[in-house]
């Protein structure tokens, strides 16, 4: 471990975790407005609002939505918050994101394989966007996660399993702000306050692996 990593303070926290009603509410807003169909291939359009993971193509689907519901309400977005989205595949949760940081947020999409990096290009131009939210999806950069180069961060979303808590991306973390990532099968909530930082773990949960890309 560098002395970079160790610098940070691990810190369990309880395991318990109040999702605020308005949080609640704006997430189940979003996910009703956006129209997941516009991120689907058009043989799995019709099942866009089936509650199950659905092939996207290279190996990556797009994930369930009460599984995505679940991440969002965890993560907590707010108005004005920079935004990154690690795994973004077809697009689905970056235009979650956009909607939910306006006014006045942004939000990159990092994505490893190259093809979903257009699939999911072309799926936010055919959705439109968020007016004054900035939501682009960007290819991932060998031997990294994420995109040290544009944070920090004050939401770090990942929609791919860690093997251990992505120390990378904990770097990429803005004081004050909170990571949602699977690791090892449960949902880890991680917030960052100075050089500390406490997590909790939720639920059982199936991902691809996260990995860095070639």
């Amino acid at each position: 471990m560098s002395s970079e990593r160790s610098a940070h303070r691990l810190r369990p926290a309880p395991a318990r975790f109040d999702r605020p009603r308005r949080t609640v509410r704006r997430v189940r807003e979003t996910m009703a407005v956006v129209d997941r169909r516009i991120f689907l291939p058009a043989d799995q359009a019709r099942f866009a609002h089936a509650d199950m993971p659905l092939q996207i193509g290279y190996g990556a689907t797009c994930s369930q939505p009460s599984t995505v519901e679940a991440m969002l309400q965890l993560l907590q977005p707010s108005p004005g918050d920079r935004v990154l989205d690690v795994g973004s595949g077809s697009g689905w949760t970056t235009a979650l994101l956009a909607r939910l940081v306006a006014p006045g947020g942004s939000v990159i999409g990092v994505e490893i394989e190259p093809e979903l990096v257009e699939i999911g290009r072309e799926n936010l131009a055919a959705w439109g966007g968020v007016e004054g939210v900035p939501a682009r999806i960007e290819q991932a950069v060998p031997g990294r996660v994420g995109m040290p180069e544009k944070g920090p961060f004050d939401r770090i979303l990942v929609s791919a399993d860690a093997r251990e808590l992505p120390t990378g991306l904990l770097e990429q973390l803005a004081d004050g702000g909170r990571m949602v990532v699977p690791v090892r099968g449960r949902m880890a909530v991680v917030d960052r306050i100075g050089e500390d930082v406490q997590t909790r773990y939720f639920g059982s949960f199936s991902f691809v692996p996260l990995r860095a890309a070639d």
